[in-house]
């Protein structure tokens, strides 16, 4: 447990990392023309992040309330984020089609997972 935990905090320090350059609106951290560049580690590093998720075995009860606490704190974070997103760019007249994507997709697996939740145990 204590390794999965470890190696999931690395991994998505390193996802955070990677996407601060990614944002970096004065060119202070990256040059734009390395972006392209950057994609490839971007895409390995949520591979792994993805493996170390999927690969988590559920443990005791008091194990198994962190995650759905950790869970609950990131969906709840994601779509919040998501929806401020949305209210700010509507005020500017064009809403990024990704953003509304984005919080459809996060709601329909939240559904599905509930669904597949409720058939499998």
């Amino acid at each position: 447990m204590k390794n999965n935990f470890s190696g999931e905090i690395l991994i998505s320090l390193a996802l955070i990392g990677l996407l601060v350059f990614f944002i970096n609106p004065l060119d202070l951290l990256m040059p734009q023309s390395l972006h392209p560049l950057m994609v490839p580690f971007l895409v390995v590093f949520f591979i792994i992040f993805t493996g170390l998720l999927w690969k988590e075995s559920p443990g005791d009860e008091r194990e198994q309330f962190h995650k759905f606490i950790a869970s609950r704190f990131a969906y709840f974070a994601i779509i919040a984020t998501l929806i401020v997103g949305v209210v700010l760019q509507s005020f500017k007249g064009e809403v990024d089609p990704f953003l509304i994507i984005g919080i459809c997709i996060a709601l329909l697996a939240k559904i599905l997972g509930r669904i597949y939740g409720q058939i499998k145990h």
